[in-house]
């Protein structure tokens, strides 16, 4: 007994001789000094809170193509001005900090702590609506440049060239509209609608048939063509025939209006589209003042060479010698040996061809949405009636003054979302002044 302790004692006694040189050549950690910043582990420096509401920052140098500013000190605040927490941005710019609850926080910057060479012009606070548990976000704009404001001059000129490609495209559909009147006497309110078939027809051909945007007008304008003498053979001629007169066919042609553009609207959907090309694309300068944009330079080279083909046609071939002439007296015309239902024939497939490639070129312009013709119809009526009902170049004089009021009028302190309303309000006065309109006849009555 007296051995086996003995030898139990030698053996812890050896045991602390052995450890006793590595717990003396062993060093304490040293202590940080107070003010001694320590490095945190990877991946707990910036980190958002697991638990409960936290505002986050994250700050970014838009001056240097987004370069992240660390180390800036950012102060969360009461409404009242009390301090509730600190944080400094870690190296990628960001910094989480944990506020007691949700609420309104006012979150400040420290512009002294900014890096040397970046100077914070704006407001150093941003009011924060803490409604998350989680995170509530900050934003401060730095580095970036101050918006300068465009001359006038140059806001008047693209407000013009704007103007400009509207009016030619009203005028396509007023165009149309106007030889529709002046030979049948008819005041179509399903015009609009025309407008929109012929934006969904080359929707449909260039989505749909897969055709490039250029062919894909070409159809819907021949589609337009085939839509408008069907109109004439099934619809118009019929009741002509039956001698009704113009005030029941105005009202078949609101009834006929809301047919098709209900007919859209299910086929089509609600929705805006869009073509597969010509979407946002970058203006390019010509003259060194006009800047357009390929689609637009477009659409008014297209437009303005059809109006002009097309104003020719009429005033030098023997189709529009005896359109004006129907429209001058379909009576006498009829006497004199023309066929007057082949004429008006004729003005329905050319006026539904010009108001399709209206609708064509708007849906390149914008986006296709089965109202889009329903809510220029009231501005193509006004563009005739300014010109002057069934005259050629009153509605070409009429759809380019309500296309420049519409587009500049927002300069002279036209409210965006109602500048139709001051092209409507210089329609009243001119009438008010010439009734017949700037190139229409002044006819007696009674």
């Amino acid at each position: 007994m007296r051995l086996t302790l003995k030898v139990l004692v030698s053996a812890f006694l050896a045991l602390l001789v052995l450890c006793a040189p590595i717990g003396a050549g062993a060093t304490e950690a040293p202590t940080p000094s107070p003010g001694t910043a320590t490095e945190e582990p990877p991946g707990e420096a910036n980190t958002p809170p697991q638990d409960g509401p936290y505002i986050g920052v994250t700050l970014l140098n838009s001056a240097d193509d987004g370069a992240p500013l660390p180390g800036v000190t950012l102060t969360v605040q009461s409404p009242e001005g009390q301090a509730v927490a600190e944080g400094v941005t870690g190296p990628e710019g960001r910094v989480f900090i944990p506020i007691p609850e949700r609420g309104s926080y006012v979150v400040s910057i420290d512009p002294t702590t900014l890096p040397a060479g970046i100077q914070f012009d704006g407001s150093t606070e941003r009011t924060v609506n803490a409604l998350l548990d989680g995170g509530n976000f900050a934003q401060f704009q730095i580095g970036a440049e101050e918006r300068v404001q465009t001359p006038f001059a140059e806001r008047l000129v693209t407000a013009t060239l704007g103007g400009i490609k509207f009016g030619l495209i009203v005028a396509l559909a007023a165009l149309g509209l106007n030889l529709i009147f002046g030979t049948t006497k008819l005041t179509n309110f399903s015009h609009g609608e025309l407008i929109t078939f012929g934006a969904i027809a080359t929707y449909v051909a260039n989505r749909g048939l897969g055709l490039p945007v250029i062919y894909a007008v070409v159809a819907a304008v021949l589609a337009g063509a085939v839509f408008g003498y069907l109109q004439d053979k099934v619809l118009w001629k019929p009741l002509r025939n039956k001698g009704i007169g113009v005030i029941a066919m105005m009202i078949v042609s609101i009834g006929f209006g809301l047919f098709l553009r209900f007919i859209y609207q299910y086929t089509f959907g609600g929705s805006r589209r869009s073509l597969s090309e010509y979407g946002a694309q970058r203006r390019d300068e010509y003259l060194g003042f006009i800047n357009l944009a390929p689609k637009e330079l477009g659409i008014i080279v297209v437009a303005a060479v059809v109006l002009t083909i097309t104003c020719i046609a009429l005033m030098k071939t023997r189709l529009g010698k005896a359109m004006r002439a129907v429209a001058d007296n379909p009576a006498l015309s009829a006497s004199s040996g023309m066929r007057v239902d082949g004429v008006v024939r004729s003005v329905w497939i050319l006026g539904t061809a010009l108001t399709a490639l209206s609708g064509a070129l708007l849906a390149i312009n914008s986006q296709v949405n089965f109202l889009m013709g329903f809510k220029l119809l009231l501005l193509v009526f006004a563009a005739v009636t300014l010109g002057g009902l069934g005259t050629i170049w009153g509605a070409l004089v009429g759809s380019m003054i309500i296309g420049l009021l519409y587009e500049v009028g927002p300069l002279f302190g036209v409210p965006s979302s109602i500048k139709e309303v001051g092209a409507l309000i210089v329609l009243i006065l001119i009438l008010l002044i010439r009734p017949q309109g700037i190139l229409g006849r002044r006819e007696r009555i009674g």
